[in-house]
């Protein structure tokens, strides 16, 4: 019966004070930890080492030495939560090839749109040879069709090549360590180029500031290895500390969400990370039996990735308190794959801080003023995501490039050595958020309270209504609040109106089925987004499960207003055809009684 690696051993932990990630598996490599695969009913089903995970990897890369590829050559590797993934990622790192996780399928979607997008993707990194689980081969054999590869496989397949003789070459501090796509870049992909240096000074920050990881600790996680968080935090993070880490598949997380918190309470673990969707479906899911669980180790329940629901948070806080989960392990964090992983954290056992601002203000001047939580006026809420982290600098800029004030809201720029080389192969999209002189422009609207950073939203996501800025996770709020929607069911963005201008558009999944109730609610929410946030707000019901998500799960309001586009060019489509064969039958009948 195999066993999972132990949380403390005899290892000193190092928190990522080595020049490369293949010096710090070295070291992670001569104690006792590593990484714990489980299935979705929570049985341990792999368990590797890193004692493992170095011998195979060092193996994984002489195997592919013997392809001859050029140093820095692409190697995609489809990116399911499996030992074969790690293996290969470090494989790359010994042998001198730049490892490039891709997506899985993980709802029912469409084959041919995954088979789509693993081509492209396929196409933007350039791969020299791709790399995928056995259950994932017919799709990336699918999508590589015609393309020229050096070698495409199985991760077992591996083995059947012989190893290449000679030394791995030295590890190199200046080389890529990892391409990393960014959430939502299917048609036009974006692999942003980390090097070892940016991704070792951010592992730095983050174990020694962030999580201030310990001895102790113990890290679970479902997140998805194609995405940062999941990469960098639940991967890299945990073998540059040297410390355990328990994975459930995140499809299988989306299934049975208990599982994730059977893990933190079967095996003590004190970090784990979720987007905001993650805490509410638990809180919709476990309804009863939460004192089942035993939380009180959670010491680190961050929050990330997409804008904090406070409310979804509040929701699990009171749903896990029978199962002794603490709602002051909330740490928010505000980070992107462009930085390696983390800009800023919120600090470590203080539970969420909810900045509340005058809504009215907020949208004609673009000021953040204080307003009474308790007050009637109606307030707009944004979570507190920290300090950002000492290597950053980071100014807040109006349209005209202006640095702002304190509580002035305009879009997020940092410069630090974490920040990406740039996109690869993609100068003009990297000289567009890269400055010369290393400022990022990280698309994101927010405003400073000293280097407290708080994120309203993303630039490309504000609504602009007459010259009022309106925030779109206000008029989903709003929406979310009505007894027959529930969190998640709401996607706002702006979309040309009969008169050419943009206007507000709020796409709603709809459970109800009488058409009258239907309309009620749509009528209602029109008149309450008329009231609260004096905008007219066109309300359209979709059916449930409908609303768009990026591959890394994030609800997508560019999908959202994307599929609503087409639903009206459809419907104008369908309106100029029965009208032209309306004429036409005019004509037929008027010519016939001519006749």
């Amino acid at each position: 019966m195999i066993k999972p690696t132990p949380t403390e051993h005899w290892l000193s932990m190092r928190r990522a004070d080595f020049a490369t990630l293949g010096d710090a598996l070295d070291y992670a490599g001569e104690g006792e930890t590593g990484f714990n695969f489980y299935t979705g009913r929570g049985e341990l089903s792999d368990v590797l080492s890193y004692a493992d995970l170095r011998e195979r990897a060092r193996d994984t890369a002489q195997r592919l030495m013997s392809l001859n590829l050029d140093e820095g050559a692409r190697v995609a590797l489809v990116a399911d939560t499996v030992p074969g993934f790690m293996v290969c990622f470090f494989a790359c790192q010994y042998a001198g090839y730049v490892p490039v996780p891709l997506p899985v399928i993980v709802g029912l979607g469409s084959r041919d749109a995954y088979t789509r997008q693993l081509r492209s993707l396929l196409q933007g990194c350039d791969a020299d040879v791709a790399l995928a689980p056995e259950a994932f081969m017919s799709f990336l054999e699918s999508a590589a069709e015609g393309m020229t590869l050096s070698y495409i496989g199985s991760y077992d397949s591996l083995d059947d090549l012989a190893p290449a003789e000679g030394d791995l070459p030295p590890q190199d501090v200046t080389r890529t360590a990892y391409l990393q796509y960014t959430s939502g870049s299917t048609q036009f992909p974006r692999g942003v180029v980390i090097s070892q240096a940016q991704v070792m000074q951010n592992l730095s920050s983050i174990l020694e500031l962030g999580v201030q990881m310990r001895a102790d600790d113990r890290l679970v996680s479902w997140l998805p290895l194609y995405h940062d968080m999941g990469l960098v935090g639940f991967m890299l993070a945990a073998l540059t500390s040297q410390r355990s880490v328990d994975y459930l598949a995140t499809r299988d997380f989306a299934m049975r969400p208990r599982q994730w918190l059977s893990l933190i309470s079967r095996n003590r673990g004190t970090i784990s990370f979720s987007p905001s969707f993650g805490y509410e479906l638990c809180a919709r899911r476990i309804r009863h039996n939460a004192d089942d669980f035993d939380l009180s180790s959670w010491r680190i329940a961050g929050a990330g990735a997409e804008t904090i629901r406070p409310d979804s948070l509040a929701r699990f806080a009171d749903t896990l308190a029978p199962g002794k989960f603490d709602r002051r392990a909330f740490v928010a964090c505000y980070g992107m794959a462009e930085c390696s992983l983390a800009i800023s954290f919120a600090p470590l056992d203080q539970g969420l801080a909810v900045d509340y601002v005058d809504a009215e203000s907020l949208a004609e001047t673009g000021v953040a003023k204080p307003a009474d939580a308790d007050s009637s006026e109606r307030a707009a809420r944004f979570v507190e995501c920290g300090e950002v982290l000492p290597e950053y600098d980071f100014e807040i800029r109006g349209d005209d490039g202006r640095i702002l004030d304190e509580r002035e809201v305009g879009t997020v720029h940092v410069r630090g050595p974490s920040v990406m080389s740039g996109y690869f192969e993609r100068p003009e999209e990297s000289a567009r958020v890269l400055s010369e002189d290393g400022w990022l422009n990280t698309g994101d609207l927010g405003y400073r309270i000293g280097r407290r950073i708080v994120i309203t939203g993303r630039a490309k996501d504000l609504i602009i209504v007459n010259g009022r800025n309106i925030w779109p996770q206000d008029l989903e709020w709003l929406a979310e609040s009505q007894p027959e929607l529930r969190p998640g069911d709401a996607l706002a963005f702006a979309a040309p109106s009969e008169s050419g201008s943009d206007g507000a558009v709020l796409v709603i999944q709809c459970r109800v089925r009488d058409g009258a109730a239907r309309e009620e609610l749509i009528k209602r929410l029109e008149g309450l987004m008329r009231r609260e946030c004096g905008v007219e707000c066109l309300v359209e019901a979709v059916a449930p499960h409908t609303l768009p998500r990026t591959s890394s799960g994030k609800l997508s309001r560019a999908g959202a207003r994307r599929d609503y586009i087409q639903r009206l060019t459809e419907q104008l489509q369908r309106r100029q055809s029965a009208a032209a064969s309306a004429g036409e039958a005019a004509v037929v009948e008027s010519d016939r009684q001519a006749g």
